[in-house]
Order: structure tokens, then C-alpha cells, then sequence
């Protein structure tokens, strides 16, 4: 299967409706779909590459995989003046007001954790030119909240306020923790 192929698929497969007549609640999907929107734009102000959006195979998806420059990576390693490739794993968490999960921190169970590894590896076994890197699994928490602007557009591109939230609809998003080398195998 190829990566390009099935996340375009899988890409459409996430919009938003357009029927006019559809609900103006958008569904926890597409409010998934939003949180990583806001964290992919988050990444690229960052100086981050977008390389996949929603790159999925049989084993699972990584929501954004992405290359730049580890900074504190190179630092952590000793040697402070050099920028290192870096190759970023992140799964995005986007929940609500009052979830229970700890803001989608424990959604990321050793079980996730294993299949994102394993994807991975299938990915990376895809892209021999991108072996080489180091590669991080991030996690990205997001809130959403309803905002009290109210707008009738079902689902409008996400808007930037600033680097960190967006107004999507009646909702607002926040970038609210990005955890760099979130877990290990």
C-alpha cells in the first residue's frame, strides 16, 4: 500500500461534510482532524517540515510525521552548536472540556505506544532516505473549547490567532502541551 495513496485516502475520508443540511456539531473526528491541523501549523512555525499528515498502515497511524532541526536534542547529546535531523513520530490528543483522560495524556497507553512504534518502523522501512535520522515520538495535547464567537460555516479552515490556538467554527483551539520524546521503546 502506499503511504501517499492511503493518506490522501484517508485524508478525505476525515473532512467535514458539505451538505448544507448537515449538522453544525462538528463530530469528534473532525475535531480530532482540527487539533492536528493546529499542531501541523504549530510544527511549521517551528521550522518543522510537514513530511505525512494521517499516515496510516495496517498496524496504525501516526498522525504527523515530521523533519527538523533537535535543537536541545543536539545539546542533550554534547554537541551545542550542531543541529541534528531529527525525524518527529506525534500523535495528536484533542479532547474537550472535562474529559476524563488527562487531557488525552492516558489515551497514549503502552498498547498505543507499541503499534505507534510499529508503524513506524513500516514507515521508516518505506522511506530508506529518511533511516538515517534520529527519530522521537512526540505527543501533542490540545483542547477544544466552545468559543463565544459564533459562526454559521460548518467547519471553516482553522484560523490562527496565534502560535498556539485557532478559531475553527464555535470553537476554540489550544495547543495546551507539546511533549518532545514523549516515550521510548
Amino acid at each position: 500500500m502506499g503511504s501517499d495513496d492511503s493518506s490522501q485516502l484517508n485524508s478525505t475520508r476525515k473532512r467535514a461534510p458539505t451538505d448544507s443540511n448537515a449538522s453544525q456539531s462538528p463530530n469528534s473526528r473532525d475535531i480530532g482532524t482540527l487539533g492536528e491541523n493546529l499542531v501541523a501549523e504549530w510544527l511549521q512555525q517551528q521550522g518543522w517540515e510537514i513530511l505525512h499528515r494521517q499516515w496510516y498502515c495496517r498496524w496504525g497511524e501516526i498522525d504527523i510525521i515530521a523533519l527538523g532541526k533537535d535543537e536541545e536534542g543536539a545539546k542533550n547529546r554534547g554537541f551545542p552548536n550542531h543541529q541534528f535531523q531529527t525525524l518527529a513520530f506525534v500523535e495528536v490528543k484533542t479532547r474537550r472540556q472535562g474529559n476524563w483522560d488527562a487531557g488525552g495524556m492516558l489515551a497514549v497507553s503502552a498498547t498505543k505506544q507499541a503499534k505507534l512504534w510499529q508503524t513506524a518502523e513500516i514507515f521508516l522501512s518505506t522511506r530508506a532516505d529518511l533511516a538515517n535520522n534520529s527519530c522521537r515520538f512526540d505527543v501533542a495535547l490540545v483542547r477544544c473549547e466552545l468559543s463565544r464567537q459564533n459562526t454559521k460555516e460548518i467547519l471553516p479552515p482553522l484560523t490562527a490567532t496565534n502560535s498556539q490556538s485557532a478559531l475553527a467554527g464555535n470553537y476554540r483551539l489550544t495547543l495546551q502541551e507539546y511533549i518532545r520524546s514523549a516515550f521510548s521503546n
